[in-house]
């Protein structure tokens, strides 16, 4: 079986895998990490959404292979040591952006990036498109744009969004 190596949450990992292993595979039933979700197994729903050297990936379409050599962060490696919450999870909780909880581990994810690649700011239609590939069928995401848009603010360590 071929091995891949990575770092997951700052840890480095060595695997044994199937080279038909999907990351997400990995990640939850190889490493434990069970925060990231398989909803449809064909990257319509988001909730499967990682970090992949800094960018969002889907990981239920990504081989494990794939991810070899790279850093991944999984909604589990966000928080600090100490169990402060990351700003945008800070702001999913103060805006009360979940409620079953189950695309929450992936809409962060995908929110993170989205915040990261827009310094300059986001509008709301902005924060709605960029969320396209992530599905809620509880929250009616009113409240997941509002703690996005409060987040760009922590993040880029600004009070208001330039974009406003």
């Amino acid at each position: 079986m071929p091995q891949v190596n990575l770092t997951v949450n700052g840890k480095n990992v060595s695997a044994d895998v199937e080279a038909r292993t999907l990351l997400v595979e990995l990640l939850r039933e190889k490493l434990g990490l069970t925060g990231t979700h398989v909803g449809c197994d064909t990257s319509q729903c988001g909730a499967c959404v990682v970090h992949v050297d800094g960018v969002s990936a889907k990981s239920c379409t990504m081989l494990a292979l794939q991810a070899d050599g790279t850093k991944v962060t999984t909604i589990e490696g966000l928080a600090a040591a100490d169990g402060t919450l990351h700003p945008m999870q800070e702001m999913f909780r103060e805006h009360h952006a979940l409620q079953c909880g189950f695309c929450t581990p992936g809409m962060v994810m995908s929110a993170i990036d989205l915040v990261n690649s827009h310094p300059n700011g986001l509008s709301e239609q902005e924060i709605r498109h960029g969320l396209e590939g992530n599905l809620c069928r509880c929250t009616g995401y009113h409240n997941i744009v509002k703690a996005i848009a409060a987040a760009w603010g922590l993040m880029h360590g600004k009070t208001k969004m330039a974009a406003e």
